[in-house]
């Protein structure tokens, strides 16, 4: 059966609770009607509330995904057999020939890559070995000799090796035959039984007799008594001789020092630059644990699969997940205003100005007729929630309301005491870190040439944020000096009082808080504090970038 196509479903970068809710349930919808494998991921780690929510109601957390861009596991590789180091010069060869490629991998029993081998290294054993002392020094062995020449063993090993001793073809007088050979030699000589008796005298470790296929019973006799290698093949003298340095192991010739490997993993712009240094054709694959699955040239670049994904809770590029550029973005659920991003093609694109996200994923389960389980209503209903402040958000609208007392029926849950509890959990900053609370819910804005960055912390008390004001008012400058804005405020907004106190840092900040909100709005700790304004994306963004444009 065919495995089916998968899409990521994933909201933004420092992603809330909407975020990560909306990708779970979307994901869900999307695979009751079927069509592909609709998987759930993350942009970011989870905060506090969100873990609450999806612990309560029994949800596996989505796996984080730093980066969609293409990868090597997204090419269609080039499944090469990886082979034995020990493999002839001829028989890599042969298979580089039915398999129509340059390069082979060179890996142990258990795959890891060893090396590789090209045409070209091949081609330069032919043409480069004038040492008659190579096929000993390259450690040949014996069934590599017969295999090479279709040969037959008459005696001896054929597991063992010659790896003493120099080539000699025996083709001079009698007595230039006992100078010639020496203890340990290979002898390549023809069907002539006093001559073979004569080199066996002088103790070679192996001996080929060419043009034959048996020899007299004395010549096998005195082989067996020296350990002597008896070999016969059906080739000639001279074809022998030329054949016979290609029953060398490639590993002998292979490439093993400073191999350009890449891993499954490897984003391909990191991989177009390591190649465009490099000279070679083809490269060898690895997994995490560096065992061999394959190789791939440039030409494979051209048909590489771009990974497929559907954005919730949002729509600004500066927001999504880094690579997004290189993905191919299927559809765009969201609930806030248009941004920067921008497709090939038409995709679908549902964006309604309501409170949540979820809340459009609600009305999508009932236009499809798709029944709803309780723990996927948990879910939406948790991220209305939280993105109203239980409905009180000026961002709410009655349809957020209606969504999720309904869904709160399906959940069985009451939403006041879910709310509370979830609140609570994301107001508990005792074992956190300045940057965890600062980066929690985090997004950055453009404005002409201005870019700033707006942080969203909440709790249920105000006690809860006087203790984390000094640390964040700190952080700001390292925010802003890090990422490289003009400006960064944060938002500390207590939920049941119903207020923000904006915190404010950079060259223009005070001057666009003063303008758009008042003068008499500012605190003497550089912040501003602003009765009833709770929602960031209602109430903070839109009159501030309008000041900006002016």
């Amino acid at each position: 059966m065919e495995k089916k196509k998968e899409v990521w479903v994933i909201g933004h970068k420092n992603p809330d609770t909407d975020s990560i809710c909306a990708a779970i349930s979307y994901a869900y919808l999307k695979n009751q009607l079927g069509g592909a494998d609709y998987i759930p991921k993350k942009a970011g780690e989870l905060n506090s509330e969100t873990a609450y929510v999806l612990n309560r109601f029994g949800v596996e957390e989505p796996e984080t995904v730093e980066d969609v861009g293409t990868q090597v596991k997204d090419i269609e590789l080039r499944h090469t057999k990886g082979v034995s180091n020990h493999y002839s010069l001829k028989k890599a060869w042969e298979l580089m020939l039915s398999e129509d490629v340059v390069t082979l991998p060179i890996v142990t029993q258990n795959q890891m890559l060893e090396g590789v081998i090209v045409n070209g290294d091949i081609a330069y054993s032919y043409m480069d070995v004038y040492d008659n002392n190579e096929l000993s020094r390259a450690r040949t062995q014996y069934k590599n000799i017969i295999e090479t020449l279709k040969g037959h063993m008459l005696c001896g090993n054929e597991h063992g090796y010659f790896i003493k001793g120099k080539v000699v073809v025996a083709s001079g007088s009698e007595e230039t035959l006992r100078n010639e050979i020496e203890d340990d030699d290979l002898v390549i000589l023809g069907d002539v039984r006093e001559r073979q008796l004569i080199a066996l005298e002088e103790n070679p470790s192996c001996m080929i007799v060419a043009g034959v296929t048996v020899v007299d019973p004395d010549v096998i006799s005195l082989a067996q008594k020296i350990d002597c290698v008896l070999i016969t093949t059906e080739y000639d003298t001279f074809t022998t001789a030329r054949l016979i340095h290609q029953s060398m192991p490639i590993k002998h010739f292979m490439k093993k020092d400073n191999l350009v490997t890449f891993d499954l993993d490897d984003y391909i712009d990191d991989v177009r630059e390591t190649m465009s240094g490099v000279r070679h054709r083809d490269f060898p694959v690895v997994d995490e644990n560096r065992r061999y699955v394959g190789m791939f040239s440039r030409r494979n670049l051209l048909n590489m699969q771009k990974k497929r994904v559907i954005l919730v809770d949002h729509n600004e590029k500066s927001q999504a997940v880094e690579g997004i550029e290189q993905a191919e973005i299927l559809e765009i659920i969201d609930h806030h205003k248009i941004g920067s991003l921008e497709t090939i093609q038409p995709i679908y694109f549902r964006n309604q100005p309501l409170g949540c996200s979820s809340t459009i994923i609600y009305l999508m389960y009932m236009e499809k007729d798709v029944i709803i389980p309780k723990e996927m209503a948990g879910l939406m209903l948790s991220a209305i929630l939280s993105d109203t402040l239980m409905f009180r958000s000026p961002t709410c609208t009655p349809m957020d309301r209606e969504v999720g007392e309904a869904l709160a029926k399906i959940a069985g849950v009451d939403y006041e005491e879910l709310a509370l509890h979830m609140f609570e959990a994301g107001s508990d900053f005792s074992k956190k870190s300045v940057e965890e609370i600062f980066y929690q819910d985090f997004k950055v804005f453009h404005v002409d040439d201005d870019t700033f960055a707006v942080a969203q912390v909440s709790a249920v008390s105000g006690t809860q944020l006087d203790s984390i004001r000094t640390k964040l008012a700190s952080y700001m400058e390292t925010v802003l000096n890090n990422m490289q804005l003009d400006m960064v405020f944060v938002m500390m907004t207590n939920i049941i009082d119903q207020s923000t106190e904006l915190l404010y840092y950079g060259s223009n900040a005070e001057n666009i808080v003063s303008s758009t909100f008042g003068a008499d709005k500012l605190s003497d700790r550089n912040s501003a504090i602003l009765p009833g304004v709770v929602s960031r994306k209602k109430q903070l963004i839109p009159p501030m970038m309008e000041t900006m444009q002016q």
